[in-house]
């Protein structure tokens, strides 16, 4: 199971912070992207990537009303994937059409009470599924147990797809998580806010080796 950190802040300056930081351990990260509007909560927008010289790969992580109107502004240096949300908006054939024609990798996001019922038809047509396992908007949510019962009816339909997890990833519930063959696991703030943000990621690693 890959490690994946996930950025998510409102300033531009934390933003390349971060970035520095996770170049010495990593070459892929999640970006969060918040509109306060799908979520509370507002982060920083595609425009504050535009100074930014992206020497690692990376996805983006839209959790936003209007996911198209975001494409033609994140589709730069090192972008492999970009995940929308299927609670944000009632055109998801659309999303995928759009994120395709950018030669880029199409994930769905799923909350935490969205059922596999409502959105396994799309499955077929999208390269990943990222089920939150927060209630999204902000870092250090609780994590919500019951997403792992989802993940394994999932995993059952669904054998190949690529699956990864989001939100309250923590040590002591990382086992769990490698043990439903997950493919990768997505952890912010145990690794941004630890004081030393390459131990921790490193720590993240070996529990799942």
């Amino acid at each position: 199971m890959r490690i994946v950190p996930a950025i998510l802040t409102d300033n531009p300056q934390d933003l390349k912070r971060m970035l520095v930081q996770a170049e010495t351990f990593t070459d892929f990260v999640q970006i969060d992207f918040m509109d306060g509007d799908f979520v509370p909560s507002k982060s920083i927008a595609p425009e504050d990537l535009a100074e930014i010289k992206m020497r690692i790969g990376w996805e983006a992580h839209l959790m936003v009303k209007d996911p198209i109107q975001y494409l033609s502004s994140l589709n730069r240096d090192g972008l492999e994937r970009v995940i929308f949300h299927w609670e944000a908006d009632p055109r998801p054939e659309s999303i995928v059409s759009a994120i395709r024609d950018l030669g880029l990798a199409v994930g769905l996001a799923v909350n935490p009470e969205t059922a596999l019922s409502q959105f396994e038809a799309l499955v077929p047509h999208i390269d990943s599924v990222l089920f939150l396992s927060v209630h999204p908007g902000s870092y250090g949510s609780p994590f919500v147990v019951e997403v792992l019962e989802k993940i394994r009816e999932f995993r059952s339909h669904f054998p190949s797809t690529l699956i990864g997890i989001d939100g309250g990833i923590a040590l002591d519930n990382i086992q769990r998580l490698k043990s439903l063959k997950m493919d990768y696991a997505c952890v912010g703030s145990r690794i941004f806010r630890h004081d030393d943000p390459r131990k921790s990621y490193m720590e993240f690693v070996t529990a799942v080796t």
